[in-house]
């Protein structure tokens, strides 16, 4: 049996997404003391479940950018805060082991219109484009 990349279940989703709402919202109250996370405003783009819920990948970006890296530290010393606090917000037999990650999927999107948007690949679009049919060819 193959063990290639499946698609996320309906409940991996709902799990991650009822994560990612109780991780923002243990963000944003300001308790966490550890310097690199404490008075930072920050983003939980994502939440990815594995299939048995025990993992759980936050994908978290700083607002307004910044060192991503220190936060990121800062976030793996205080995992066990955070899933301490998860366990009294979400309904889950166990609550799962946090890793957290920073989300680069807007560094990747921003780098692509670039791309796009440069004269050269402008140029290579324009003359690849096929010719308008002419409708007296019939």
């Amino acid at each position: 049996m193959s063990r290639g990349h499946r698609e996320p279940s309906q409940r991996q989703l709902r799990v991650g997404e009822e994560l990612r709402h109780a991780i923002a919202a243990i963000l944003e109250r300001d308790d966490i003391r550890d310097p690199d996370v404490a008075g930072r405003a920050i983003t939980v783009t994502e939440v990815s479940v594995s299939p048995d819920l025990s993992h759980a990948t936050v994908f978290v970006v700083p607002l307004g950018g910044g060192d991503s890296q220190a936060l990121i530290k800062g976030l793996k010393r205080v995992r066990s805060y955070i899933r301490h606090a998860l366990a009294s917000m979400v309904q889950l037999r166990v609550v799962p082991d946090l890793v957290f990650a920073p989300d680069v999927s807007f560094e990747r999107s921003s780098r692509i219109e670039a791309l796009l948007n440069s004269p050269l690949v402008r140029r290579d679009l324009e003359q690849s484009d096929p010719p308008e049919p002419n409708p007296s060819d019939g």
